[in-house]
């Protein structure tokens, strides 16, 4: 996995390429940004924030307020690896956020991209 690539990039960037790829398929930026506020803890405020200060995605996860403990229940496949498989814990909440937008993409109910656990 070309990590180093990836972990340079900045959110801002990535950012503009899931809403772009959302937009595309008929969803919405507030979709985007309410998958990525349920995985960080982040808020609107903060997200703006991490966009317009450019800030890599190493520094964007270290600084995510909560990142959600449901995020375990990501599973599947995302740019060949399957997202609970991957050891480094960075990379893996990357491709869990991949994930979660690219369930918007394809129209997956919010409901169910939210994953909660039985209590």
């Amino acid at each position: 996995m070309p990590s180093d690539r990836i972990l340079r990039m900045t959110f801002a960037s990535i950012y503009v390429l899931y809403v772009q790829k959302v937009e595309r398929k008929g969803k919405t930026k507030e979709d985007v940004d309410t998958v990525i506020e349920w995985l960080t803890g982040h808020d609107e405020e903060s997200l703006a924030k991490a966009v317009a200060d450019e800030v890599d995605l190493e520094t964007f996860f270290a600084e995510s307020p909560a990142f959600n403990p449901d995020a375990s229940l990501i599973t599947g496949v995302i740019c060949g690896y399957r997202v609970e498989d991957i050891e480094d814990p960075l990379m893996q909440k990357i491709r869990y956020m991949d994930k979660l937008v690219d369930e918007v993409a394809r129209g997956k109910k919010m409901t169910s991209i939210l994953r909660t656990s039985a209590v």
